[in-house]
């Protein structure tokens, strides 16, 4: 059989070795170091936008304590994009708040603004007070409608935290994503567009969060000689060996997001052609996505009856990993009974939508046989 082509793998250059090996030749391997420092300040110069970084051991940290400095307590509200990966509303149940859902606009895949409003205003009307924040998500690495989005928050002046997980290297009308909201988080989980192992980022313009986050990512430990905490911290800082990846990881970022769109527009210009074949692309020059995971909808009433799941099971066969879309939040037997205000975009997207092998380790040779493969089965 031939070699797996993987989904989306880490793809090292090299550069973390000296990196890495300057952790081990200070001695600092723990939770501060050099290399925390620099990685921080790497990030921050990338972003711009007056963007101040605090490297966490994942971007599920970064969002919980988001949500913790936006001030979400038991029982709040908080708006979530439906859409996504389950870690951006898990640390909502973390605060004991209650996660409210919205559905996709098909444009972009991500937060509707129309639904977006309705949930507001019908959550007023029906509780008496507003939801505490609302939880974007750049799925894929497809900007969000932020304009609008922020219009709505704006209005009813609620906070945005929002979820740049798999969106580093992104673009909303030339501003990075990760950079819109009052906080943001970024994965650098092993399968994201750059990787520290396991690790993730809290980022915000607010300087004072991050000084905020910093003291909570820490065990919340006390001004004092002895150790004193008259708050409950967490565990949640990145190590200083890890950082060092990071180090070496943000020299060729550049690269990897183009590696990234390159991988996208060969499936374009090679399954563009098959009836039924969609693409999640960007709508307009506005959006400039780094393509993390390129993804499709396949429709069967145009593709003579062939499922999403018939193309996923053919290229397991032929050792191909794709995926489906995320399940919908409001779908999740965890999350069910919580408020969903849409109309079956994402539900849709779901049944339907594959993500394929998109990784900048692949080569032409691999994507050429990805293709092949699913050629054979849409003809």
């Amino acid at each position: 059989m031939q070699n797996r082509i993987h989904l989306s793998i880490a793809h090292l250059s090299g550069r973390e070795l000296k990196y890495i090996q300057e952790a081990f030749d200070t001695n600092w391997v723990t939770t501060v170091g050099h290399n925390l420092d620099a990685f921080e300040q790497d990030l921050e110069t990338y972003l711009g936008n007056q963007s101040h970084a605090l490297a966490l051991n994942s971007g599920t940290a970064a969002i919980h304590l988001g949500l913790a400095l936006l001030g979400v307590e038991p029982e709040d509200e908080v708006i979530c994009q439906s859409f996504t990966y389950t870690a951006s509303t898990n640390p909502i149940y973390y605060l004991g708040a209650k996660p409210v859902f919205v559905d996709s606009e098909p444009d972009t895949w991500n937060m509707s603004p129309e639904f977006l409003e309705k949930a507001i205003e019908d959550r007023i009307k029906k509780t008496g007070k507003k939801p505490k924040v609302i939880i974007v998500v750049h799925l894929y690495g497809m900007p969000a409608k932020m304009d609008e989005i922020r219009k709505i928050a704006r209005k009813y002046e609620i906070a945005i935290l929002e979820d740049a997980a798999e969106a580093l290297g992104s673009m909303y009308k030339g501003i990075h994503c990760g950079t819109f909201g009052d906080i943001a988080a970024i994965s650098f989980n092993g399968n994201k567009i750059i990787t520290t192992s396991g690790g993730g980022v809290l980022l915000s313009r607010n300087e004072d969060y991050v000084k905020q986050a910093r003291f909570l990512a820490t065990q919340a430990r006390d001004a004092a000689p002895h150790y004193q905490h008259s708050h409950v911290g967490y565990n949640y800082r990145m190590s200083n060996v890890l950082a060092g990846i990071g180090r070496g990881q943000m020299e060729v970022l550049s690269q990897r997001v183009e590696q990234r769109r390159k991988i996208n527009q060969f499936y374009q210009n090679h399954l563009s052609d098959r009836e039924g074949i969609t693409f999640q692309t960007e709508p307009s020059p506005d959006f400039y996505s780094n393509y993390w995971i390129t993804s499709i909808a396949v429709d069967p009433l145009k593709t003579g009856d062939i499922t999403r799941e018939d193309l996923r099971l053919a290229l397991e066969t032929a050792n191909i990993e794709s995926r489906p879309l995320w399940k919908p939040m409001h779908l999740q037997p965890v999350f069910r009974d919580h408020p969903y205000y849409g109309n079956g975009v994402s539900e849709q997207l779901f049944k339907n939508g594959l993500c394929l092998p998109s990784g900048s380790i692949l080569t032409e040779q691999d994507l050429a046989r990805v293709v092949e493969n699913i050629r054979k089965v849409i003809v």
